[in-house]
C-alpha cells in the first residue's frame, strides 16, 4: 500500500488551514468535513502493454501519457501517446485499447487511433497527452501537437475528428512556455478550466498553467497555478497536471458540476517517470492556486507517473504508467482523513 508521508501532510495542512479564510483546525464532529488525502488501496492490475504498431513499431517505444473514459456503448476506452516509434518527426502517435469493464485486465488492443496531420499545422509525430470529457452527448478530446493544445470530438467516444477553427486548424491556444502539452479539463459552474504544462528551453524551467473558457473556443490568458517548491523547477518537474475536486458528497463531484463551496481541489503533478516515478499532490480551496514557489498546499507524494483519477459507481480509481514504461495500470483509490498529532482529524468548517 502506498502511503503519503504523514509528517509532511500534517505540517503542510496546518499551514493550509491557518492561511485560508473561513477554515479552522479542530477536533471533528458529525457536521465537520475532514481534510482527506489519496491513498492506493489494494493491488494494481495491468490494462495495457506495449502495442504492435506494424511498420511504426520500434524496440525503444514507450506508452506514456493517456486518457481513460467510458464510450457511448458502455465500453471503456484508453488512448495513450506512444513515443519513440518509427512514425517520424517527434515519434509520437495515439493508440487505443478497449474493455467491457473498468476492472478487466489486459484490455483489447484496437490499433492506432490518431496521427499528427501536418496539413493542419500539427508537428509531425508530435501528438501528446490526450484527455477526454463528455458534454451532453458529445465527447471532446484535448491533446497537444507539440506546440499547441488542440481539440477533437466524437459522437460515439471511440472515433474522433478534429474541431477546426476559423483558420482551418484544430488549435485552441499555445504558450506562454514552449512545448505546450498535457491538457486536462475540469468543468466548474459551466466553465472549462484547462490545466496544462510547458517549459522554457533555455532556462530549464517548467510550470503548470490554467486557461478558462465558456465555449471551448475562446480562452482566457494563462494563469500560472503551480511551479517550483519541493517538487522542483526543471522542465520536467510540473508534468501531467491532473485536478480532482473533493467536497460535499451531496454535490456532483468530479469533472462536471464541481463548485467552490468548502471542498478542496487536489492537483497531481508528476516529476519523474520510470523506476523512481513520483508525483506530488497539492490540496487547495482555490482551483487556480496550488502554489508557485510555495509549498503551503503540498500534502505529499505518490510513487506514480502521469496519474488520472476516475470515479465510477461510487469508487475512485487511479490509472498510471507502469514503472518500466511498458504499459498502463489501474488500482483502487481511497481518501482518508489526515490526522493531527493528537489523533483527531483535520476538518473544514
Amino acid at each position: 500500500m502506498c502511503r503519503i508521508r504523514k509528517h509532511m501532510a500534517i505540517i503542510t495542512l496546518l499551514i493550509i488551514l491557518s492561511g485560508c479564510s473561513g477554515m479552522q483546525v479542530s477536533g471533528s464532529s458529525s457536521s465537520d468535513k475532514p481534510v482527506l488525502r489519496p491513498e492506493i488501496e489494494g493491488q494494481w492490475w495491468q490494462v495495457a502493454g506495449n502495442p504492435d504498431l506494424g511498420e511504426f513499431t520500434s524496440p525503444k517505444q514507450q506508452p506514456v501519457d493517456f486518457a481513460l473514459w467510458q464510450a457511448k456503448d458502455g465500453t471503456w476506452q484508453l488512448f495513450s501517446c506512444i513515443r519513440k516509434t518509427k512514425c517520424g518527426g517527434k515519434t509520437r502517435l495515439f493508440y487505443r485499447w478497449e474493455a467491457r469493464n473498468l476492472t478487466d485486465k489486459n484490455w483489447k488492443p484496437m490499433g492506432i487511433a490518431m496521427q499528427a496531420d501536418v496539413t493542419l499545422g500539427e508537428q509531425k509525430g508530435g501528438l501528446q497527452a490526450p484527455h477526454v470529457i463528455k458534454v451532453g452527448s458529445i465527447y471532446y478530446m484535448f491533446y497537444g501537437d507539440w506546440n499547441r493544445i488542440c481539440l477533437a470530438k466524437s459522437g460515439d467516444g471511440k472515433t474522433f475528428t478534429r474541431v477546426l477553427n476559423e483558420k482551418g486548424q484544430p488549435d485552441l491556444f499555445t504558450g506562454p512556455y514552449n512545448n505546450t502539452r498535457d491538457a486536462m479539463v475540469l468543468v466548474v459552474d459551466k466553465k472549462y478550466y484547462c490545466y496544462y504544462t510547458g517549459h522554457l528551453m533555455d532556462e530549464n524551467v517548467g510550470a503548470d498553467f490554467c486557461r478558462i473558457s465558456e465555449d471551448m473556443r475562446s480562452w482566457s490568458r494563462p494563469i500560472k497555478v503551480a511551479a517550483g517548491g519541493r517538487a522542483g523547477a526543471t522542465r520536467y518537474s510540473a508534468e501531467c497536471p491532473h485536478v480532482v475536486y473533493r467536497g460535499d458528497p451531496k454535490r456532483n463531484e468530479g469533472r462536471l458540476g464541481a463548485r467552490q463551496d468548502m471542498g478542496l481541489y487536489y492537483l497531481f503533478r508528476t516529476q519523474r517517470y520510470g523506476k523512481d516515478n513520483v508525483s506530488s499532490i497539492y490540496a487547495s480551496p482555490d482551483l487556480l492556486n496550488f502554489g508557485v514557489n510555495d509549498d503551503r498546499y503540498l500534502i505529499g507524494t505518490l510513487p506514480v507517473a502521469a496519474p488520472e483519477i476516475v470515479k465510477y459507481n461510487g469508487q475512485y480509481y487511479i490509472t498510471a504508467l507502469l514503472p518500466n514504461l511498458n504499459g498502463i495500470r489501474i488500482a483502487k483509490l481511497k481518501w482518508v482523513p489526515i490526522e493531527a498529532e493528537d489523533g483527531t482529524s483535520h476538518i473544514l468548517r
